[in-house]
């Protein structure tokens, strides 16, 4: 009875000890928030248009094999003399039948199966190279969604430090009005401005939620956005980037710079194919006659077609035409790499030259002045114009300068686009 007893209660115990560990998540924290490697890994590894990447090119790999076969040998068969009308005595159709079994092997000439395989391979370098390249402009969307979270996170407290510090200003002025040092008017007009601040922080949390939406998209991540949180340095950085290097790094590291280069190169192998595709191929073969058991025979078989018209004359010319054209092509975008990195480069320092004076003088400029006339304000030496507009002045040059880090950043995503490689 007693072990019955302690079995139930053990039992209960477990029951509610899993129950308990199953709400601690929830009731007790979330989810560590994600740095930017741990979001790229994670990225990499979930996204499905990645994956749906990665198998175009096993299926590419695929077709080398198909590229590398072997033509089959054909086995034939032959009846001859086959008796049809009975000649003076009993009619046996079979007693003067030959038979005779004939293997032939088709002689591919001119390395034809190498070809093959060459232009398949160079086909699967491609997919992979194209591959790298849809890797690249996503990594630039996700650089570019985790960067805006972090801009909304900074807009978020910035928001939320504007609003509490302003709540004290009111609780000051309220003091104010009661000991009848400020009219009520000018209360009112005071506590009414809260409005623009308690604004700022609803529209900050708002595009804070949008932007883990989008970057739980791409991650592929069913976690819940409250339960989502994404860390990292979110604040401007003099850093030296020389545009030549830039250039030099984008020639060697564009994906899709080896991918045109690449499709030169299986042009030119498609090309040697349609010559080598033009030549006959003779099929040889053996046979063995069977006549009744009496003068067996063997014999060899050959076959070589007749190359009166040049069916593959098309093909040449039109891989001829290929190579041309993909060299074009190649050239084409290899200015355009030219171009994106120059123009990244230009919007980048445009940045630059925006950024610097807030973070050298501005910002402080701002939170001195707003300081000093709130103190002002409050012993009745400035006016309440002038503390509402330094209010203003400081609010609007902190959301200035976020949303300037944000382009910052966001000329950096675009600069590791241009360039193929990530750029800090």
């Amino acid at each position: 009875m007693f072990t019955s007893i302690h079995r139930h209660g053990a039992l209960r115990l477990c029951c509610g000890l899993a129950l308990s560990a199953g709400f601690i998540p929830v009731a007790f924290g979330q989810i560590a928030p994600l740095n930017w490697e741990q979001t790229r890994a994670r990225f990499l590894a979930q996204n499905p248009a990645l994956m749906a990447g990665e198998i175009s090119i096993e299926e590419s790999r695929a077709n080398e094999v198909t590229a590398g076969l072997k033509p089959n040998p054909q086995l034939g068969v032959t009846l001859d003399q086959v008796q049809l009308l009975p000649g003076g005595g009993p009619w046996r159709p079979i007693s003067t039948t030959q038979f005779a079994p004939i293997v032939s092997q088709l002689l591919e000439r001119q390395n034809k199966r190498g070809l093959r395989v060459e232009s398949a391979k160079l086909a699967t370098a491609g997919t992979g190279a194209d591959q790298e390249d849809f890797k690249r402009n996503l990594m630039f969307t996700l650089r570019s969604a985790f960067v805006s979270t972090l801009q909304a996170k900074a807009l978020e407290e910035v928001s939320a430090e504007n609003l509490k510090q302003y709540d004290s200003v009111i609780d000051v002025n309220r003091e104010r009005l009661k000991s009848g040092d400020i009219s009520e008017l000018d209360f009112q007009r005071v506590d009414i401005q809260r409005v623009q601040f308690e604004s700022d922080l609803i529209t900050a949390k708002v595009n804070l939620r949008t932007a883990k939406i989008q970057l739980l998209s791409l991650l592929n991540d069913r976690t819940p956005v409250e339960s989502f949180d994404v860390t990292g340095e979110f604040d401007y950085k003099e850093s030296v980037l020389l545009l030549p290097e830039l250039r030099q790094q984008a020639l060697q590291n564009r994906p899709d710079l080896r991918s045109a280069s690449n499709a030169i190169e299986k042009a030119k192998a498609d090309n040697r194919l349609a010559q080598a595709n033009g030549s006959a191929d003779p099929t040889v073969g053996g046979e063995f006659l069977w006549n009744q058991g009496v003068n067996n025979t063997l014999g060899v078989t050959l076959s070589i077609p007749l190359r009166i018209y040049d069916k593959n004359q098309g093909e040449k010319a039109r891989t001829a035409l290929e190579i041309r054209r993909a060299q074009s092509l190649r050239t084409a975008l290899e200015s355009g790499i030219y171009r994106d990195v120059d123009s990244a480069w230009e919007t980048l320092e445009s940045v630059r030259q925006l950024v610097r004076p807030y973070r050298e003088r501005y910002l402080k400029e701002a939170d001195d002045i707003r300081s000093k006339v709130s103190l002002s304000y409050s012993l009745g030496n400035a006016t309440l114009l002038d503390f509402l507009d330094a209010q203003r002045s400081y609010r609007s040059t902190r959301v200035s300068y976020l949303g300037l880090v944000g382009s910052y950043f966001s000329a950096l995503a675009q600069l590791s686009l241009a360039t193929g490689q990530e750029v800090n």
